[in-house]
């Protein structure tokens, strides 16, 4: 039987449940168990597909197309595995789950309530992934913290969920915070004791305890929360400020939590984890023999989450090349053609990110002019891409105020325009080009060297293109289509000839890159970026 270990957080957000929680599972998954992540948000967003990123960080999109929430990006980066639409759930899409069946007539005479129809609809998908077979254990994050109005429904669902399945069949991880308050020198145990007993109101009693904290939590201290908060002391589990993320499944191993987790599931020790391979990249990671400064241009820089997994797999390729790579970012709204040469001084690299409207565009076509004449290496992601090509369209070309349909839909020249099927959508939601496609690279160019191969797959989200009408212009003057959609002929990559490194792709390639295997044009565009830095 499936195995359900739910992780829920107390006293404040943000203390890292997507970490402990990809932690955990990485620690089982060298032991030889397979496991999966799943993340219950409670907004009421049908996904994030349509926040700011400010408000939720970047959307990561999984292999089927699915919008999801940022986490589930450290959940592959840690496991190497594909996550899917099944690994994150909404309270929107719990209520509309709910909500349609209730039109279908699928409750005819029943009143719909959120006990216990909504909770029903909870537990249903908590056993989605547990019921297909393939996983020995689920791990569910439950967004929020504790005593959330909208987290209640959530709690509910597992009490009811661990009383169905019996003991021995799940587990509560709490995870808190322990204060360290400078005026009284020590630490405080109070607000764990307080998010505990929150639970306990709720009906739930957690098996184990994270305790994040800056210090190092003493046996007095452990034995204390054990007392109060009713838990074995071998259940509390310090989880101390980390230099880097991929520090905590190592801390974690060093806690016991796997195997205090494999005990209370009544499970095997089978194996010792097989960590050999992570300790190799934490050693590489933390001890580079050279570094990089590479820019990363966009409009979101203010909230470095907004760019997750760019800047994850910049941590990927620099362990790959043993290099640190320093990313600087800057606001594409900032860049003029008065300033852009003394903004973008004395960096080895500019990446320009993905984004949508207006803002900052201009800002991006002057940081991409400057790193085209200059030899300077350039990655272009997304919207990164198609700034390259408005850029070179007006630069290199000579079509005047060439532009996107997006920036300006009356534009003479549409060198990038909307896809034709996305052009009588009207709804935002999931409606873009989204998850995985596949792409023919040319032989003999760039981009085929880079990946070895010249049929790949990447992630897409998108609604506009390189229009092909103006691709024969591009090729002749040496701007390269080099890889291609097989199913509709749409560009994925271009390449500039006679360029040290030059290259836009309009899928999105960080969010393949992993621990296990580094994105292979990150490592490229890092080692073009470090040759770069050299000759200066």
């Amino acid at each position: 039987m499936t195995k359900y270990i739910f992780v829920t957080g107390g006293v404040t957000s943000s203390l890292g449940k997507g970490i402990i929680s990809a932690s955990l599972a990485k620690l089982l998954q060298s032991r030889g168990y397979r496991v999966t992540i799943q993340k219950f948000d409670p907004y009421i967003n049908i996904d994030p597909g349509t926040l700011n990123p400010y408000e939720h960080g970047e959307c990561y999109v999984t292999e089927d197309g699915a919008e999801t929430d940022l986490d589930l990006g450290h959940y592959e980066r840690f496991l190497n595995t594909p996550t899917s639409k099944a690994n994150n759930i909404t309270t929107g899409r719990i209520y509309q789950n709910v909500i349609n069946k209730e039109r279908e007539g699928a409750f005819l005479g029943k009143t719909v309530q959120v006990v216990p129809h909504i909770t029903d609809e909870i537990k249903r998908n908590f056993r989605i992934l547990g019921e297909s077979g393939d996983y020995d254990i689920v791990i569910t994050e439950l967004g929020g913290t504790v005593g959330d109005i909208e987290s209640l429904p959530y709690i509910e669902a597992v009490r009811q969920f661990r009383w169905e399945i019996g003991s021995g069949n799940s587990l509560v991880i709490h995870l808190t915070l322990v204060p360290f308050l400078a005026a009284a020198g020590e630490l405080k145990t109070k607000p764990t004791q307080h998010s505990v007993k929150m639970l306990l109101e709720y009906g739930i009693q957690p098996d184990i305890l994270v305790c994040r904290t800056e210090h190092h939590l003493n046996m007095d201290i452990r034995k204390k929360i054990a007392l109060f908060c009713n838990v074995n002391i071998n259940a509390v589990i310090e989880s101390i400020d980390a230099s880097t993320i991929y520090d905590v499944p190592l801390l974690m191993l060093k806690e016991q939590l796997d195997k205090t987790v494999l005990t209370k599931l009544k499970l095997s020790h089978k194996n010792e984890p097989s960590l050999e391979n992570w300790k190799d990249f934490l050693g590489r990671l933390k001890n580079p023999t050279a570094d990089v400064r590479i820019a990363l241009v966009g409009k979101y820089v203010e909230l470095p989450d907004a760019y997750k997994s760019i800047t994850e797999a910049f941590i990927h390729a620099g362990a790959a090349k043993e290099c640190k790579v320093r990313v600087e970012y800057i606001p594409s709204e900032s860049l003029t053609p008065g300033n852009a040469v003394e903004k973008l001084k004395g960096l080895h690299g500019v990446l320009v990110a993905p984004g949508f409207g207006e803002r900052g565009f201009e800002g991006k076509i002057e940081a991409i002019r400057y790193v085209r004449e200059n030899n300077i290496p350039f990655f272009g992601i997304c919207l990164g891409m198609q700034c390259a090509v408005v850029e070179f369209g007006r630069n290199v070309l000579g079509l005047e105020n060439a532009n996107s349909t997006e920036m300006n839909p009356d534009t003479r020249h549409p060198v990038i325009g909307m896809m034709e099927d996305q052009k009588t959508i009207t709804n935002k939601g999931g409606t873009m080009r989204l998850g995985a496609y596949a792409c023919e690279l040319k032989k003999n160019s760039k981009a085929a060297a880079i990946y070895g191969k010249t049929s790949i797959s990447e992630r897409h989200r998108h609604r506009y293109e390189f229009n092909n009408n103006y691709l024969k212009q591009y090729e002749t003057a040496g701007l390269i289509p080099s890889g291609i959609n097989p199913e509709n002929n749409l560009v994925e990559i271009v390449e500039l000839k006679n360029h040290p490194f030059f290259v836009g792709s309009q899928f999105h390639p960080e969010l393949k890159s992993t621990v296990a295997n580094p994105h292979p044009l990150f490592i490229n565009f890092v080692a073009a970026s470090l040759a770069y830095a050299r000759k200066k």
